[in-house]
């Protein structure tokens, strides 16, 4: 029974899954700071930057795990039916969007419309690349329909998370005429960090909420038990060191403007860790085949009784 039952995959390994961490943090990074230039009216065209970087960086990694690179055009063939094809048709147009906010940044007419045109293509990248692996009909964890507002969820919560600790940071090292000048704290305890801080809280919960709801139905409709284990290995820290602990560092931050930068600082990248954790787990170790089910066994082996066996399945 223990040849025919799941096994872990191993044609999409870390280099994989740094493309789903990458980009998951650089289109909730770009989505934060165009919400965060539109609502304080404080352009901040270096997270723009930070955000192309990591798509950027996504992107190489997935290139570097294909068997025969240079035969990465072949994905741009099948937009009517393939996730990585829209995935990979959205990525040049993503990036030349962060590229040009980045450049102008959004306190002119063009630069708002551009800021705007960066969210739309950050959220669709980020929406495709959920959808690659709910595509993935062998693996019981990937093809999960709650996978989806998971990985929207952790997006957003990474991208805030991230933004609050880029200019947290920026504002306690003096970059004098530098690209990260005038971030969330900067001229004043916390000044325009409120709005990025709720979201931030807000992102945090509907990922813990997206996390539970994922593990419940997993678990209700079945999966091989190495998956469930795996899951359920992290949910302790994702819960602990990813939900409540960032929570309270960021809403602390609010409440104690001297130390702001620091909590800010401490619970965002809390907030991002958790998402690259669950993101890594589930795109490597949590990623089991569904195996072989055997829907009628023989009345001729005692031990059978005629009944179905489904081995490695809980």
């Amino acid at each position: 029974m223990e040849r025919i039952g799941p096994w872990l995959q191993r044609s999409w390994d870390r280099r994989a899954a740094g493309n789903f961490i990458a980009g998951g943090s650089g289109s909730g990074l770009a989505i934060v700071a165009a919400l965060d230039a539109f609502w304080s009216g404080d352009p901040k065209p270096a997270a723009f930057a930070v955000a192309a970087s990591l798509i950027a960086l996504g992107l190489l990694l997935v290139w570097f795990e294909i068997g025969r690179p240079w035969r990465f055009l072949h994905v741009f063939f099948h937009p009517q039916t393939s996730w990585m094809t829209r995935e990979a048709t959205l990525a040049p147009l993503f990036l030349l969007a962060l590229a040009a906010a980045a450049w102008s940044g959004p306190s002119t007419g063009s630069g708002w419309a551009l800021a705007a045109l960066a969210a739309f293509l950050a959220f669709a990248f980020l929406y495709s690349q959920a959808r690659i692996l709910r595509a993935a009909q062998g693996i019981p964890a990937w093809r999960e329909g709650a996978l989806v507002p998971l990985f929207l969820a952790t997006g957003f919560a990474e991208g805030a998370g991230l933004f609050l600790a880029l200019f947290a940071l920026s504002a306690a090292i003096p970059f004098t005429g530098g690209p990260f000048t005038g971030g969330p704290f900067a001229g004043g305890p916390f000044a325009g960090g409120p709005f990025v801080a709720g979201l931030a809280l807000a992102a945090i919960l509907a990922r813990e909420i997206a996390w539970r709801a994922y593990r419940r139905s997993l678990a209700h409709r079945g999966a091989p038990k190495g998956a469930l284990e795996a899951l359920k290995a992290i949910d302790l820290p994702v819960l602990f060191l990813g939900t409540l602990a960032p929570f309270f560092l960021i809403a602390a931050a609010l409440a104690f403007p001297r130390a702001a930068g620091l909590l800010a600082l401490a619970g965002g990248v809390l907030a991002v860790l958790a998402g690259w954790l669950i993101k890594a787990v589930v795109v490597t170790r949590a990623a089991f085949t569904q195996g072989f089910a055997l829907p009628h066994l023989s009345r001729l082996a005692p031990a059978a009784g005629g009944k179905s066996a489904r081995p490695g399945w809980s």
